[in-house]
């Protein structure tokens, strides 16, 4: 049987990756979970009553377009948190989770080439793996773009040949973070949006950590925008961080009128909408923002205990949002390794979220560890990273 070929060279992804490198060796300790980014804090106790009163929902299917409540629910969040004006019947869509929207971008909005060349699209390194994936499925060349310590964690998108800059379409930009928790600020997005102006890509803004932040909300790119062609902004928000509903997939993509017509047009296609009753419980979730003023303190909490534990680390560096640690390490494979056959604790080598390129993959110095455990499991686990790859330091 002959398979396509244009998903060939994918490496496996980073979990099953972490699973066999650790899974064959016996844990040091009881277990605590560190590698995936699923939020554990509570979510609002009172989703599942409003999910029973619309269960008659479940019944017919859910609008690909969503109903209206959520749709006003997403401009209504968009006018409080960033002080934009959005129209719900032209600007936004709902998605069933964001890597769907994140996925789906490439397949909707990016041209089948662009100057009579295939097409690129940009991405920082490490990257959130469906950037890649979007890409090819388009038809694109991804161009993977270092974000490293001597950039600031963020990707410097100028710095790319202007031969692949004239192919770029799109540019996937996550702000903030995954995994380092760095954020653009707003020249960074005004510098960003300039160059896609000039060289006409659309950015793929991936918001998706905005509300988990330590002092200052992370700027939005939808701020950042005057002058700019409407439709050369596309941003992604999502109630599973910022809410602890992984489970609920409700996601958004924003963006101009246009885009918001392509974007409508594959998901009447290929689309799976939020079932009915889930959709009101998500536009009453985006609508409280008591819950999320309480789950960002649980989580300013968790920041003090890793600037106490981890702070003397030569090189380490507290986040600025976000629930990731992005640590050094000589080894991330060596250190996940030998942090779980010592103490339980499992951490994600930063190799796995990144590429090699040029010889040079700028995750291999790394692990990612999650600050979304219970806080004792996480006091455990910080202690036990500090005393078994910082022992010495």
């Amino acid at each position: 049987m002959k398979f396509p070929e244009r998903f060939s060279n994918l490496p496996a992804y980073a979990f099953p990756r972490l699973r066999a490198l650790l899974d064959h060796h016996a844990p040091g300790g009881d277990v605590v979970h560190m590698t995936i980014g699923e939020p554990k804090h509570a979510f609002p106790a009172w989703v599942t009553d409003v999910i029973a009163e619309h269960a008659a929902g479940f019944n017919n299917y859910p609008p690909n377009e969503g109903i209206p409540e959520l749709r006003q629910s997403f401009c209504d969040w968009l006018g409080r948190r960033y002080g934009v004006s959005m129209d719900a019947d032209a600007n936004v869509m709902p998605l069933n989770g964001t890597r769907e929207g994140l996925y789906n971008a490439g397949m909707a909005l990016c041209p089948e080439e662009k100057n009579g060349q295939r097409p690129v699209v940009l991405m920082p390194n490490p990257f959130y793996q469906v950037y890649m994936l979007a890409a090819i499925s388009a038809g694109a060349e991804p161009i993977l773009v270092p974000a490293t310590a001597e950039t600031g964690h963020l990707p410097d998108f100028a710095s790319v040949d202007e031969a692949l800059l004239n192919r770029a379409v799109a540019c996937y930009m996550c702000s903030p973070a995954n995994p380092q928790g760095a954020v653009a600020d707003r020249a960074y997005w005004r510098d960003l949006i300039a160059l896609a102006e000039r060289y006409d890509f659309q950015v793929f803004a991936d918001e998706c950590y905005s509300e988990i932040y330590r002092e200052v909300p992370p700027v939005g790119v939808l701020e950042c925008m005057e002058g700019a062609d409407p439709e050369r902004v596309v941003a992604f928000h999502s109630l599973s961080k910022r809410s602890n509903l992984p489970g609920l997939r409700s996601g958004f993509i924003v963006g101009g009128p246009a885009t918001i017509r392509e974007a409508k047009q594959l998901r009447t296609y290929a689309g799976t909408p939020l079932p009915t009753p889930l959709q009101h419980a998500a536009a009453a979730v985006w609508a409280d923002e008591d819950h999320v003023i309480d789950n960002r303190a649980q989580y300013h909490a968790k920041y003090d205990l890793a600037d106490q534990t981890l702070g003397h680390v030569p090189g380490y560096a507290a986040p600025e949002a976000g629930f990731f640690l992005w640590l050094p390490v000589e080894d991330g494979e060596a250190a996940a390794l030998e942090l779980w056959q010592k103490t339980g604790v499992r951490v994600l080598p930063g190799a796995y979220l990144a590429r090699e390129i040029d010889g040079l993959n700028p995750g291999d110095r790394y692990i990612r560890v999650a600050l979304v455990a219970p806080m004792a499991d996480t006091k455990r686990g910080l202690e036990a990273v500090r005393d078994v790859i910082y022992a010495a330091e």
